[in-house]
């Protein structure tokens, strides 16, 4: 925990060189990333402003790479940041000094505006994330702008309508006629709210008709996702017969906190044993070659030797990575192979491991976006949580459409993937669905361009 003084602010200068001071309120990891992927854009900017940072859940990790200092009190709480999807993991925030380390949070926000307001510096702060960093944004008394990244309007519409929903509380997220319930849109309507930038289309246009300067500028999750290889190739006279030939390649996403992510990885090995039961070699809707390849799209921050013990449990060997058909940037990956499939487990080729995969079998939050957000199906298989329960997965599959199929257990995934590849039309709307939902990269740098104008 770290708990620094308003006043030691000046004893490591904030990033940046201009007048403008920007203060960062994010709150989740996923939340820090995207800040830090908007003040990489920022500080390319001409006269960039000077940058701190408060993360309000976990310790900010995602700043230390752009050496961006924090203000106020970080502290990693049990629930990692997933107190609304399970009312047990606030109580366990509570008993771990949440509310004394929220107070602590709000005092050295109003007293890093009040900071820079004797030094005569202009001031803003950039929220990230949902109403709470937008509120502590609000009660600074200084000018503001929200990214708003948990509430979409495809939790509860789609283009033409209302979604048809079972549970008696699906009422209360859209009562007021949008995701973003009144007490929110106020702090978004406020004089000293200069921007907001939703995560889609449809949620930016539905705000616009609120009074809310709302800005349709895209998704940063989409940004830094670029694979290793080029993505435009061209016309070779043997194309059509390497498309025939070339295996069926399918991404594993776990998810990235550990003990949860281990558990997941059990489920997905089950779902990849029932993916491997359905297919027969040399399968036609497996293209000519009949092989299939897995890539395991490892965080960091697993221990590889745990989900490499489950692999080899369940009757896989190690074979040279230069065996497989498919081949990734990472030379440190480990290669497996069981009858006519292998399966990569690599920590250093995420985003090979999305541009590669016809599809994935998932159990993550970003990770499953940003694969639907490259035009892909997903098939999401419900855990124990924190994160990924049943809840989590229902909703996200309202947030992705089409592009994902829920199963209730992994033995179903088999059934599910040949249904998905046996519809080409289906496979190309759900192409254009995940492009429409999660929009086009370079979202971090038009939101960039814009607060340097607004601000």
């Amino acid at each position: 925990m770290s708990d620094l003084s308003p006043l030691s602010l000046t004893s490591k200068p904030p990033t940046g060189n201009s007048s403008l001071q920007l203060l960062i309120l994010s709150n989740g990891h996923g939340e820090d990333l995207i800040a830090v992927r908007i003040l990489q854009e920022l500080l390319q900017q001409p006269n960039p402003p000077s940058v701190s940072a408060l993360p309000l859940v976990g310790e900010g990790r995602a700043y230390k790479q752009l050496d961006i200092p924090l203000i106020g009190s970080v502290q990693p709480m049990p629930s990692g940041g997933f107190v609304y999807m399970d009312g047990r993991q606030l109580v366990r925030d509570i008993r771990g000094g949440l509310v004394q380390l929220t107070r602590n949070q709000i005092k050295s926000v109003r007293h890093w505006v009040n900071y820079q307001n004797k030094s005569g510096n202009p001031s803003a702060i950039l929220a990230v994330g949902d109403i709470v960093p937008l509120l502590f944004a609000w009660l600074s008394g200084a000018r503001y702008a929200f990214v708003g990244t948990a509430k979409s309007e495809y939790y509860v519409r789609d283009e033409s309508s209302l979604l048809k929903r079972k549970t008696k509380g699906a009422y209360w997220e859209n009562f007021s006629g949008s995701i973003y319930h009144p007490w929110e849109r106020w702090l978004m309507t406020r004089r000293h709210c200069k921007a907001v930038f939703p995560r889609d289309s449809l949620t930016a246009d539905i705000l616009k008709t609120m009074r809310v300067p709302a800005f349709d500028l895209g998704n940063p999750m989409m940004d830094g996702l670029e694979p290793s290889f080029p993505t435009h190739r061209f016309y070779s006279t043997d194309a059509e017969h390497q498309e025939i030939i070339r295996p069926l390649v399918v991404t594993l996403l776990p998810g990235s906190r550990p003990p949860e992510a281990y558990n997941n990885w059990e489920q997905i090995m089950t779902g990849v044993s029932a993916l491997m039961g359905s297919f027969r070699e040399r399968d036609s809707i497996l293209h000519t070659s009949g092989t299939v390849v897995f890539l395991g799209a490892i965080a960091q921050s697993l221990d590889n030797k745990i989900l490499s013990g489950s692999v080899k449990s369940q009757g896989w060997r190690i074979v040279p990575n230069e065996e497989s058909p498919v081949k990734i940037s990472d030379p440190e990956a480990l290669t497996f192979k069981q009858k006519n499939a292998y399966l990569i487990l690599t920590q250093n080729a995420y985003n090979d491991c999305l541009h590669l995969g016809d599809l994935a079998l998932a159990m993550a939050g970003t990770a499953t976006e940003q694969f639907v957000g490259l035009g892909k199906p997903a098939i999401a298989i419900p855990g124990g949580g924190p994160q990924f329960n049943p809840g989590f997965a229902e909703a996200q599959s309202r947030l992705l459409g089409q592009s994902i199929v829920l199963v209730e257990h992994a033995g179903q995934v088999g059934q599910e993937v040949r249904s998905l590849l046996k519809n080409a039309d289906n496979l190309h709307v759900i192409s254009q669905n995940g492009w429409r939902r999660m929009g086009e990269p370079g979202a971090a740098r038009r939101i960039a361009e814009c607060l340097m104008e607004k601000f």
